[in-house]
């Protein structure tokens, strides 16, 4: 049975670009296999028309991709749970960059989903009740 939900539906049936230190091929039948500089190939695919390119569940590949400055947009979903010390999103090498929080919303079990866009060069500031 093929679902019609959208999230299934473009992951199923969506081109996908895999990066992989490990793998040689890969069998999704819409994949292909990032051979050479993950960075390069991501600046090649956002040169053509092919839609949003999105990252799931792979920080290395964030953290590479925002020491690159290639990331436009981050969607994080925040869950109401600590499991231990987890992996860095932002890790050394990360451009310093200010971000708009874009759209927000929460779900009923308390999952923070954030939207946030790429504005431009950190522009520092002050933080306490005074700068509302």
């Amino acid at each position: 049975m093929i679902s019609d939900d959208p999230v299934s539906q473009g992951l199923n049936f969506k081109a996908k670009h895999v990066a992989s230190r490990t793998l040689s091929a890969v069998e999704w039948e819409t994949a292909d296999l990032i051979e050479g500089d993950v960075g390069d190939a991501v600046r090649a695919l956002k040169a053509e028309d092919g839609g949003e390119l999105q990252v799931h569940g792979s920080p290395g590949v964030i953290q590479t991709l925002l020491a690159e400055d290639l990331v436009d947009e981050l969607r994080l979903a925040i869950f109401p749970v600590v499991l231990g010390e987890g992996k860095r999103l932002f890790g050394s090498g990360t451009i310093p960059r200010t971000w708009r929080l874009a759209a927000q919303s929460t779900t009923p079990t308390g999952v923070l989903l954030l939207t946030y866009q790429r504005v431009g060069e950190v522009v520092t500031g002050a933080v306490g009740p005074e700068y509302g």
